[in-house]
């Protein structure tokens, strides 16, 4: 790890290099000292005539004592919780029993205080509330202003965000600020006794299976896809709510939303129940049809592999994988879908998986609870008349 080291023996402060940084990343009091906006770009370097200035390689353990606990977002948009949120406190809760740490949510935005109130049900023993007028819209800055300044200071070991639009542009941004890694879509978290965070997630294209630890830096940031994690129950209330001043430099944004104009809604496969699910042994984009029945049946919803998405045969949200979406149904039938690992990573937590597929080979019966060696053409269909008859 690489650190902007100033030798303040040579320093004569005489300012230059404070005034050609872009990012306002150093400060002079009683030396010239470097904050957590430094990108390492060199041009103080350059434009110190002292030559005290310089990069290091430097490899420090943080003192894992002083930081304790999880910290999770609570992703609160246009008047709604992300239902992952829920799902982290439950994550979090599991580990924390492990080393005996606090659980923490935070909340920012404007209108929350029945929100905070709600996640206390949950069993987290605090919930930091920002509720202000002028968090009413996210502004990534802002938000990760709030968060640096709660991660100070409570300092908590582990903070979790979700995988979602607003988690995956706040996450990079703090743990760049903190100088620490991020593990991005973890599928599974475990913990060791010493508080290190055990991530894991489907790299190299999801041909493997990253193990991934930060042991020399603190906190540890992971963000999870929703539907990956089990939820959290609500039991007996023991924690308190924190409510936290807004200041202006917290607000401070360089984004200034100027109209919000609502997306229109989709059909969300990650909420359905029930899933069909169309891979590369559909031969032809009419033959979805017999996909699309099926599942309408069952009262279900259809889904499709990257392949059909590629072929342009199925709009990207019915996509499920790395790079659609994940799910976690009560039932998932797989009609000519192979289990490639990009795919089985973000369905395998289904209740009931139903495979069908010719090749009695194909990986995706190493996971399925039922399997059908067989010809989708004849299969689907049959089914569908059986449900038609019953």
């Amino acid at each position: 790890m690489a650190e902007l080291f100033i030798d303040g023996n040579i320093c004569t402060l005489c300012g230059k290099c404070i005034d050609v940084c872009p990012f306002n990343a150093l400060e002079m009091k009683d030396e010239v000292s470097v904050n957590a906006a430094c990108r390492m770009c060199g041009l103080c370097i350059k434009a110190c005539p002292e030559k005290a200035i310089e990069i290091k390689e430097t490899r420090k353990s943080v003192d894992k004592t002083k930081w304790n606990g999880f910290l999770v977002y609570a992703e609160f948009f246009d008047g709604k919780l992300h239902p992952v949120t829920i799902e982290l406190i439950g994550i979090s809760k599991k580990l924390a029993a492990k080393v005996n740490m606090p659980v923490f949510c935070l909340i920012a935005g404007y209108g929350v205080e029945q929100t905070a109130a709600e996640l206390l049900e949950y069993g987290v023993d605090g919930v930091f509330v920002y509720d202000d007028e002028r968090l009413r819209n996210f502004a990534v800055d802002s938000y990760a202003n709030v968060l640096e300044k709660q991660i100070n200071e409570t300092k908590p070991s582990v903070v979790l965000i979700g995988g979602t639009s607003i988690g995956r542009s706040l996450a990079p941004r703090l743990s760049t600020r903190f100088r620490t890694g991020l593990t991005a879509d973890c599928t599974t978290l475990d913990i060791k006794e010493n508080s290190d965070l055990i991530q894991i997630r489907p790299a190299f294209g999801g041909n493997i299976m990253a193990r991934i630890i930060t042991p020399y830096t603190r906190p540890q940031f992971a963000t999870v896809r929703y539907k990956v994690m089990d939820r959290a129950e609500k039991g007996t209330i023991k924690g308190k709510i924190f409510r936290k001043p807004v200041s202006d430099e917290m607000v401070d944004s360089s984004i200034e939303v100027l109209k919000i104009r609502k997306k229109e809604s989709t059909v969300s496969i990650t909420e359905s129940d029930i899933l069909v699910v169309a891979g590369q042994g559909v031969k032809d984009r009419d033959d979805l049809y017999m996909i699309i029945e099926l599942a309408e049946k069952l009262g279900g919803e259809y889904a499709v592999t990257r392949p059909m998405v590629e072929k342009g045969w199925a709009d990207y949200t019915r996509q499920i994988g790395l790079s659609g979406r994940t799910v976690k149904p009560k039932l998932i039938i797989t009609c000519g879908v192979s289990g490639a690992i990009q795919f089985t990573s973000c369905m395998n937590a289904a209740d009931t998986i139903v495979a069908i597929n010719s090749d009695p080979k194909a990986p995706i019966f190493g996971i399925a609870h039922y399997g059908i060696v067989g010809d989708i053409y004849n299969i689907v269909p049959a089914f569908t008349r059986m449900l038609e008859g019953a």
